[in-house]
């Protein structure tokens, strides 16, 4: 195993607050859903976004090493469940489309992709991910 990259955000006040890298190259103010704070983000659309960005990564290397150039987009719905007494957890809806191909043979490509990817491997048995194929782009 060798580390190919490494980064490091610090969050201040929480789930109301700021997130931020040490350069502040990256910074956001953060706010729990449902705020009024309609200019900050929240864990859950940040973890969103990184989610679809590298599954979309490791779908794409699945494509190139079969040869296959279809353009693909992955959406992530990440929902933050409430199970009572701080009892909170996350469940996550992959909605994968690749352009020109079926709904079954898309399939294949990405079960093989949530094999690759890393946050896929982190979520596996602890995170509910449920993977679907959209015949629309969005």
């Amino acid at each position: 195993m060798s580390k190919i990259y490494e980064v490091a955000t610090i969050n201040t006040g929480g789930r109301n607050g700021k997130i931020y890298s040490q350069e502040k190259k990256f910074l956001y103010e953060v706010a729990a859903p449902g705020s009024q704070n309609t200019k900050a983000t929240n864990p859950e659309e940040l973890f969103a976004a990184a989610y679809s960005a590298c599954f979309n990564g490791a779908l794409e290397l699945v494509l190139s090493r079969k040869n296959m150039n279809q353009s693909s987009s992955v959406k992530a719905t990440v929902s933050l469940l409430n199970h009572g007494d701080a009892d909170f957890t996350i469940e996550v809806v992959l909605s994968v489309y690749i352009k020109e191909m079926s709904k079954e043979e898309a399939m294949k490509l990405v079960e093989e992709a949530d094999k690759v990817c890393p946050y896929s491997k982190a979520l596996r048995g602890n995170v509910n991910v449920t993977l679907e194929i959209s015949e629309i782009e969005f």
